[in-house]
């Protein structure tokens, strides 16, 4: 049975446990995609964010692109994407360059993810459907997935806005739109700095109010101290919202300037919350130790 967590602050766990260590998978397969981005000058979350399945990923022709440069104009402090400075200008180029990577290493599912980028006019909306679309030219089998900010902030900040900058990206037709809520919402301010709870949800609302037959996806990160009762909460707050798809992994802390981790959830516990997951109604649930966005992301 699962246990809450207390809500007081815990000195760090430095200890990582087994269940998270894990080979990266084969290092031709690694160099090759690395070497073909680095080409490009374009990037993937996979390496930004030394993730550790990123190995097995490109094994089943599966990647997820950092659209708009390395630095994001947020500063959330679990996330290890570069920040605190202002971005590079935008890479007009970056759609065709991203669409010949996908061409070169046959990828048959593409995720397309970004930093927060509040200087641009439209937050980069129209940038994310360039890119789709340039894809989808040179890659007419491979299917796209987005994974976007919230589109919260710069011009034309609000409701209307933000409703606006999600249109702009669902009249594209991903094949699925995620937005990760990441935490509880009594830990939003701490661990999203810029972010809202409620905001987050709202874009998941907004897709569906749009076009309900666009799979919407969302995921959480667990060790900062979350109780089992805010993570219930948390999927039952993302059903209302007719969320269809969850993941539920580990934070892992990137370095000594990210905060600590709290709490290392068993593989066990992650199977508990699957199974809650899954009774509250969502239609794909991941959920394991090592489980990130776009885990096994063409199987849901």
């Amino acid at each position: 049975m699962i246990g809450s967590q207390p809500t007081q602050k815990r000195a760090e766990i430095t200890a990582m446990p087994e269940w998270l260590r894990r080979s990266i998978g084969k290092a031709s397969e690694i160099s090759t995609v690395q070497r073909i981005i680095k080409q490009r000058q374009i990037h993937t979350i996979c390496e930004e964010g030394r993730c550790p399945n990123r190995g097995e990923c490109y094994a089943q022709k599966t990647a997820t692109f950092l659209l708009m440069g390395q630095t994001c104009t947020r500063s959330c402090a679990f996330c290890q994407v570069d920040k605190g400075h202002a971005p590079m200008p935008l890479d007009l180029d970056e759609p065709r360059k991203i669409a010949e990577a996908v061409r070169l290493l046959e990828l048959r599912y593409v995720v397309l993810t970004s930093v927060a980028r509040d200087d641009l006019p439209d937050q980069g909306a129209s940038h994310f459907v360039k890119t789709i679309d340039t894809i989808r030219q040179l890659n007419p089998q491979t299917q796209v997935e987005v994974l976007t900010p919230d589109f919260w902030g710069g011009v034309g900040v609000g409701e209307q806005g933000q409703r606006e900058r999600i249109f702009t990206v669902v009249t594209a037709q991903p094949a699925c739109y995620n937005h990760n809520i990441e935490t509880v919402r009594r830990l939003t301010g701490v661990v999203r700095r810029g972010a809202k709870y409620d905001r987050s949800l709202r874009v998941l609302q907004v897709v569906k109010e749009i076009d309900s037959s666009i799979p919407t996806k969302s995921g959480l990160m667990l060790g900062h101290g979350e109780t089992l009762e805010e993570v219930v909460e948390t999927m039952e707050d993302l059903r209302k919202v007719e969320c269809d798809r969850l993941t539920i992994g580990q934070y892992m802390r990137p370095t000594l300037e990210h905060l600590p981790v709290q709490k290392y959830w068993t593989p066990e516990e992650f199977a508990q919350l699957g199974t809650i997951a899954r009774s509250l109604g969502f239609a794909s649930v991941r959920s394991g130790p090592l489980v990130r966005s776009s885990y096994h992301a063409s199987e849901s």
